[in-house]
């Protein structure tokens, strides 16, 4: 039985979710650098003392806060997909709607993922314990997708390739290909128009057609 929320427990975690706005949108426009507690605050209009009353680590905190909650929404649209897709269904059209989903989660999230573009590659740089804590977080969504991949494997739908080592590339070509979107679209080189569903395709017929016209069964040259 899920208890109800007493009023003072809403109104703290809407003060919570209204920080994390206001964090998202400074870290993405600024970048956690340059970015600051006073901002923060005055865009939440809430007193600086506010924020450390539910943030104590102040702006690492809020930055760790800010980018764990993308990884958690990330892995649950992807657990979710599955499950509503079942184990007997074709590979193909299964990955290419996980796809369209991640991109369109990105494309609605866009201040977050850039702050994940942004800050983790300059935290996993470091190779301290908190490029530990975001690789363990990656590794959370290799997860999730490598227990499917590795049951369609061993299904025949797929290569008998190493099912993380897929998962890990798999999710690696849909960040990039939103990342490069995101870096045109600053240059207004960027088409709108079902961008995701495109994008979708696009990445669907790369990742399992590849390039080649056709696929030939030997290659006698390469001896």
């Amino acid at each position: 039985m899920i208890v109800p929320q007493s009023r003072k427990e809403r109104e703290r975690e809407s003060r919570r979710k209204e920080i994390l706005a206001s964090a998202r949108s400074v870290f993405s426009e600024k970048g956690y650098s340059r970015a600051t507690l006073e901002e923060i605050a005055q865009r939440a209009e809430f007193g600086k003392g506010t924020l450390y009353n539910y943030f104590v680590g102040g702006k690492e905190e809020l930055l760790f806060t800010v980018i764990e909650q993308m990884y958690d929404e990330v892995h649950t649209l992807i657990t979710d997909h599955f499950e509503s897709a079942g184990a007997d269904q074709p590979m193909r059209p299964v990955l290419r709607a996980l796809i369209f989903k991640i991109l369109s989660y990105y494309e609605n999230h866009q201040d977050t993922f850039m702050i994940l573009v942004k800050e983790v590659q300059r935290l996993l740089i470091n190779g301290d314990e908190k490029a530990a804590y975001f690789i363990k977080q990656r590794n959370r969504l290799i997860e999730a997708l490598e227990a499917p991949l590795s049951q369609a494997i061993q299904s025949g739908q797929l290569r008998p390739l190493p099912p993380r080592a897929v998962a890990n590339m798999f999710l690696g070509n849909v960040h990039g290909c939103q990342m490069h979107v995101f870096l045109d679209q600053e240059h207004g080189q960027v088409d709108n128009a079902c961008r995701a569903d495109k994008n979708a395709e696009f990445l669907t017929t790369m990742l399992l057609d590849g390039l080649l016209v056709s696929q030939p069964v030997a290659e006698e040259s390469t001896q």
